[in-house]
């Protein structure tokens, strides 16, 4: 049984009975009194241009499908009821009880009279046909075919327009700081050592040697002298560092469905027949 939270998922769903699909559904009718849905019309025929209703007492909804306990020749031969009224009254009422086996009424024990509903979907595709379910009075999706417009339908397809977007990936900054390190370097220093000479008295040097007296002491005094390493430093500019940003460019793939619209021919010729 259907509740009033199912009818925004009856409408636009597709029709399946024990034999298939029988076609989308169109419009849900109210019970005056008890206000749950009673009937659903199911377009049926070439083109979809015929509806039929079907009783919802014993049928389910899920996943856009309505399923209903009646094949496609029971509901095609279903009584001729005209949708556009929305309304159904007494009588039709009765005569679809009777043609469904289902006595005079599900809910009061007699005839109820049906108010249509139709309801929009909010751009919802529940039979995955490619079209969408926005209910406009009898017409459902766009183009559709059907007593509200011509006799083509338009088929349309989805197509994926790719683009990029820039966006912020990351952030790259420069920060100076100080580091100690020893370094070693070689120097060469130099220093003075004292070396004892001695040499021979003649006839060049006696007169120094003979100057002064002959048993004297006598002390002589040399200033020695070393190098000694000396370390200063100075900070000079080696480079200037900034940053520069390269585009890389690199191919990705991008995966998304699209839907396109198929047409097919439902027709109740009797494919024996032949044209002589």
């Amino acid at each position: 049984m259907i509740n009033d939270q199912q009818i925004s998922d009856v409408i636009g769903s597709t029709a399946v009975g024990p034999d298939g699909k029988h076609g989308s559904v169109g419009e849900v009718f109210l019970d005056d009194e008890t206000g749950r849905p009673e009937w659903a019309t199911v377009r049926t025929g070439l083109f979809g241009t015929k509806e039929a209703f079907v009783p919802l007492a014993d049928a389910t909804v899920s996943g856009g499908e309505l399923r209903l306990p009646y094949d496609k020749a029971k509901v095609k031969g279903a009584p001729h009821v005209d949708v556009s009224a929305g309304h159904l009254s007494p009588q039709e009422e009765q005569e679809l009880y009777r043609y469904y086996g289902l006595g005079t009424g599900t809910t009061t024990g007699q005839a109820t009279t049906g108010q249509a509903v139709t309801t929009g979907t909010g751009n919802r595709d529940r039979d995955d046909d490619g079209v969408f379910d926005d209910v406009q009075g009898r017409t459902v999706g766009h183009d559709t075919s059907g007593p509200t417009t011509d006799n083509a339908m338009t088929r349309s397809e989805e197509h994926l327009n790719v683009g990029v977007q820039r966006v912020e990936a990351g952030r790259a900054r420069l920060r100076k700081y100080v580091v100690t390190e020893n370094v070693t370097q070689t120097v060469p220093v130099s220093r003075e050592e004292v070396r004892v000479e001695r040499e021979p008295i003649t006839e060049a040097n006696m007169g120094n040697a003979m100057d002064g007296p002959a048993i004297s002491e006598e002390e002589h005094e040399v200033v020695l002298h070393a190098e000694r390493p000396v370390v200063s430093k100075e900070a000079t500019p080696v480079e200037r560092v900034r940053l520069d940003v390269d585009t890389v460019t690199e191919q990705q793939q991008v995966s998304e469905q699209v839907r396109k619209e198929q047409i097919e021919v439902d027709s109740d010729i009797d494919p024996t027949t032949r044209r002589r």
